[in-house]
Parts: structure tokens; sequence; C-alpha cells
């Protein structure tokens, strides 16, 4: 499936990422994202280093199959739950005293 500039944009939000975000992960200018998302034409062999990048991400990309083309999150495996018993107490910061000096005229 060959990435679109809109999937790109949908994918960066899904993640949070910005556009600096996702040219520094997929090794790209952050000009040559700019210039996808807008529709500029790219090599290839770049829209496929961007794709790479976003499903190593966690994303999936969703063919345009009548409904249009998306993105999502890809689900993440669950970790079982730790016992209730196991968590560590939640440590308290010091806080300092100090005494207010008032210094009236007499």
């Amino acid at each position: 499936m060959i990435l679109l500039p809109v999937q790109c944009q949908m994918a960066r939000a899904a993640l949070g990422w910005g556009v600096r975000e996702l040219a520094a992960t997929a090794k790209v200018s952050v000009d040559t994202v700019a210039r996808f998302e807008r529709g500029e034409a790219l090599k290839e062999r770049t829209i496929e280093a961007i794709q790479r990048t976003l499903e190593m991400a966690g994303i999936e990309f969703i063919p345009g199959n009548g409904g249009g083309p998306g993105v999502r999150l890809r689900k993440r495996a669950t970790l079982p739950a730790e016992p209730a018993h196991t968590s560590k107490p939640v440590a308290r910061a010091k806080t300092a005293t100090r005494e207010k000096t008032r210094h009236r005229p007499k």
C-alpha cells in the first residue's frame, strides 16, 4: 500500500508527533515531510522510509476501501496487572519549615 499525505498527517496526530519528530525518526528533513504532506512528489524510497517509521511506531494504514483511507494504532499487548501488595509506597518529600519573623516598628 502506498502511503498518502493525509494518512501521514493522521498518523502523526495519532502518535502525538510533530513534523520534526517524524523527520528525525525517519532520517529525512523537516522540509521533506512538509512537502510530502502538502502533496508534492517525493522519491518512492523516501515515502517508504516515512511509512516504515510510522509502522514501527505502531501505526496501521487502512486502505481506501470505500470508506476512505485511514490509520489506526496497533493494539498493544496487555500486560498482567501487578498484584496490589507489590506496589511500592510513595515517598513523601521533606518540607523545610521556616520561622517567620516580623519586624514591627516600636
